[in-house]
Parts: C-alpha cells; structure tokens; sequence
C-alpha cells in the first residue's frame, strides 16, 4: 500500500496479496490492509534501490545496445544446450556452498522448446516433463508494464506422467493435470475426449464409465477448515498413479498439489517486436524453481499457520527463520522447497544466494492469496486454451476476467489503486486510465475489459526504459537492496513504517485472484 500525501484518500493495493485465506492456505492476513502491523525487523525499507535507483548512476546505452543484450538467450546456447547445467556438473567452489564437491539441488532441464499443446521437450528431443500454462499476471509489480515478463512451468510426480504400465503417456499426463487444475481451481476442466472404461476412473462423475470430455470437481469433496482429508471425494487420479493413490503414497485432495511437483518460472527481459508491440525476452532476469517434498495435509497446515503467529508475537523482532538447504534453497515450512538463479553481472546465470532466496520464500506460503503456497497455477486460464507458452501473438486476444463477485478484476484493481502498481510510479498507466480529475477514463476501461494487454504491457520505449533500470541492478548486483526497476526516486513509500498506525483502509477488500470465471 502506498504512502499517503497529505490530505489524499487511502488507496488499497493491499488487498492483492494480504486476503481473507481459503483453506487449505491459513495465513489469514487481511487485517493488514487496515493497519500496519508487521514485524518490527521488516518497519525499516530496506529497498533502498527505490529511492536510489541504480539506472541513475548508470551510463545510458543506446536503444539498439539494449535491444541486442536482452535478445541474446543467457539460458540457451547456440546449439540449444543448457550452459549453466554444464557449470553446475562441475561445480565451481564459489557455488559449493555445503562444501561437499557436487550440486545436489535443481539442475535446470527445461528445453523451452513447446509443441502446441505446451509439453516441452529437451534438446535431444526427448520430453522433459515440463508443460508450459498461461495465466492472468497477479496486478501489481507482476504486470509486464512494471517491469518483467514470466512464464510458468509445472511438472508432476513421474506416476502421473505414466499409464497403469509405467510407460510415459502424454494422453495419461494430460487428464492428471487436469484434475490437478479442478482440485486447484475447484472448477470443472474440459478435457480431450477419452474413453473412462479404459482409465477404470469416472472423470466426468456422472455415475457410468463413459466418453468423457471434462474432469468435474467434486463439490462433496470434504475441504473444511478444521478436518484433514485424505481424499477428494470421488475424483482419482489415473495411469500409475492411481496405483499409488490406492496406496497411499499419493495423497488426493483439493486444493493441495501432489507430492513431487514442481514449478518453473522464468523472469525475462522486455522484447520490442519489428510491429512496435512489447514481448518476452530470450535474456533471463531470474530462473525460480519450486518442489513439494512434504506432505502437509489440512491440519498440518492449519497448525503451521498457528505456530508461525505464536512464534512472530513471541520473537523480540517479530521475524521468522527458514532452513536454508544450501543447492537445495529455502523450506517454507509447508512442504516446498523454494531456489533460483539470478544474472550475474557478466550476464549469465548463477545460483540465489540465501537472502537472494528469502525474497521469495517471504511470499510463497507467507500470504492469504496463495493456493498451496503457489500463486501462478490457480490463476490459470481455463482449460485446453491455458495450455501455451510464451506470447500471445495471433491469438484471440485475453479479456478482462471476472471474479465471483461479477467484477473485472483488472479493473478491480484500478478503481481500488488508482494506479497501475503498488508505488504509484508508472505515470504511463495513470496518463494512459485517468484523467485530469484522477478518474477512470471510460473508453480506455472498455479496450481492457477486451484485451488485458491494455494495461499488461508497456510502450515500447518504456519497455526499453525498464530494460536498462534493470541492467543497472544487475551491473552493481545490489538484489538484496530491491529489484523492481524504479526508473526515478520512488515518492509514494515509506523509508520508515508507521508500525501499529492505521492504513485509512476502512473495509478490507477479498480477493478473487482464484475465483475468476473460467
């Protein structure tokens, strides 16, 4: 939440990430849009690249330097091979941080080459695991016109990925992602049709082993906040997995992941096309990787969330502490396990150091809106039609979704905000949706209720802009001194918090981040 001028009304930006929780997530922390309460170690700003930023001191390349760096892959080499893979079989003793001579955490295997149903596949042509999703960029420092372009990746646990043979099956994958999707989003999910006798499994719980197209969520499924289901309802997973399902060695539930899976999450440069339209860039910022590893049911949950806020009142700083698992990252203390790499200042990647990690860890199972401790996947756009990687060009273009409430959410957020980022420093998006007066201006709210790249993304030369603010950072590697890409001094934030003071927020918004019509 921004800081207030004098005499200006509270503008909430809050609510995006600080919300009333739906179990399985028990990090019910929408009492901070009202009031600043935090923890008395976190009151001083220590992003101090916001109010100094580096693109200050640097000196300004030309459009085509710019152009030219982050269009060069630092992930990929010329024969689509993995660099930093090579590097980290070899580890360099800088890198050997539990001094044990090998990497024993994620070693980066994504070909990022995607077939049109999203599945990628490694340099040798073999299928990594990973399938590529698109989903609505959570408002605030994730839209592109703050900075950054994503993608996100999920793989699952290899029995999901093989039929009742143990043989890999991309059909068998595909229908267990979906169910996964429909425990996540509690929604339905269409599907390709598939023959459910052949499967033993009723996907679509219509009461007959059928043609089904959809995977129907299971409304009966217990997902109380004071029980701890083993199972969800009638749903099943299928192939393999439904063996160990049986067996109790791949807990079904909704809204909890299965055990073993993973995220992949790139964090790229902005791209400027011939046509003058902002994409993602081939140069990684960061490469963030995540794994379940523990099962923590419903009551595990609820009982973490519990000893956490025991723990915050009762420290002297009111901070928590993460095991730190060296190449394997941070644990959030629900079963995942959290790791990246960053750019260096030579512009390759190289593994997050521990307080580079707790950057993430901080929001991954430490806010109300999560799912899981995850925020990509439950914001998935639904269906067949999530299932792509990289930009949308030529594609029916994305509208502005709709929450439970019959509210567009980027709108939403907008009217709420005033602004199209939490420190209110993007003039291009208050130029662009407000008017003189600071009111929405209609005709530009009804191009973004048709196409959400009206707000996601930047001018070019503001792409460029936000391109060389980054740079700068990565120049002086000052991550741990903040990375959002301030262009100017950023006004609008506290350097100090007013610890206990009221916000001026006097209802807290909900948010319906994981509720869009779908």
């Amino acid at each position: 939440m921004p800081r207030l001028a004098p005499g200006a009304s509270a503008k909430n930006s809050c609510y995006a990430c600080h919300a009333r929780s739906q179990p399985p997530n028990f990090v019910d922390d929408e009492e901070l849009q009202l009031r600043w309460t935090i923890a008395p170690a976190a009151a001083r700003n220590r992003w101090t690249n916001l109010f100094d930023p580096p693109v200050l001191r640097a000196p300004k390349s030309s459009d085509e330097r710019i152009l030219d760096y982050v269009r060069r892959s630092n992930y990929l080499d010329e024969h689509g091979e993995i660099p930093l893979a090579r590097t980290l079989a070899s580890l360099p003793d800088a890198w050997d941080g539990a001094k044990d001579g090998r990497w024993d955490g994620y070693v980066p295997d994504a070909g990022f080459a995607f077939d049109e149903d999203g599945f990628d596949r490694r340099p040798d042509g073999e299928l990594s695991g990973w399938r590529a999703f698109g989903y609505y960029p959570l408002v605030g420092a994730f839209l592109p016109a703050n900075g950054s372009a994503g993608d996100a990746l999920i793989r699952l646990d290899p029995s999901l990925r093989q039929d009742a043979n143990g043989s890999p099956n991309t059909a068998i994958y595909a229908v267990n992602l979906a169910i996964v999707e429909a425990l996540i989003t509690r929604n339905d999910v269409p599907i390709v049709p598939i023959d459910e006798g052949e499967l033993g499994v009723d996907l679509d719980l219509n009461g007959i082993l059928s043609r089904a197209n959809r995977v129907a969520f299971d409304r009966s499924a217990p997902c109380g906040s004071h029980d701890d289901p083993r199972h969800a309802g009638r749903m099943h997973y299928v192939g393999r997995a439904r063996e160990e399902e049986r067996a109790g060695r791949l807990p079904i539930v909704v809204g909890l992941f299965p055990l073993n899976t993973e995220f992949l999450h790139s964090v790229r440069y902005l791209d400027v096309a011939s046509d003058g339209k902002v994409t993602m860039a081939a140069r990684m910022k960061e490469l963030r990787y995540a794994k379940k590893v523990r099962w923590f049911g419903y009551a595990d949950l609820k009982r973490q969330a519990e000893r956490e806020a025991f723990e915050q009142e009762e420290s002297i700083d009111g901070a928590l502490s993460f095991l730190w698992q060296w190449d394997r990252g941070v644990d959030n203390d629900r079963g995942w396990l959290f790791s990246g790499f960053i750019e260096a200042a030579d512009g390759s990647l190289r593994p997050q150091s521990y307080e580079e990690t707790l950057y993430c860890v901080g929001c991954h199972g430490g806010v109300g809106t999560t799912t899981d401790s995850i925020f990509s996947f439950p914001r998935k756009v639904g269906g067949a039609r999530g299932w792509s990687h990289g930009p949308r060009r030529g594609s029916p273009p994305w509208p502005d979704p709709l929450g439970s409430d019959g509210r567009h959410e980027y709108t939403r957020y907008l009217i709420e905000n005033r602004a199209g980022d939490d420190f209110h420093a993007n003039t291009e998006v208050i130029g662009r949706f407000f008017d003189e007066r600071h009111s929405l201006r209609p005709s530009e709210v009804a191009k973004l209720r048709q196409d959400i790249d009206h707000l996601l993304l930047p001018s070019a030369a503001r792409a460029l802009d936000l391109d060389r603010a980054y740079r700068a950072i990565v120049d002086e590697q000052s991550f741990t001194r903040g990375r959002d890409t301030a262009l100017a001094p950023v006004r609008h934030i506290y350097a100090q918090l007013p610890e206990g003071e009221k916000t001026g927020i006097e209802k807290p918004l909900g948010n319906l981040a994981t509720r869009h019509s779908r």
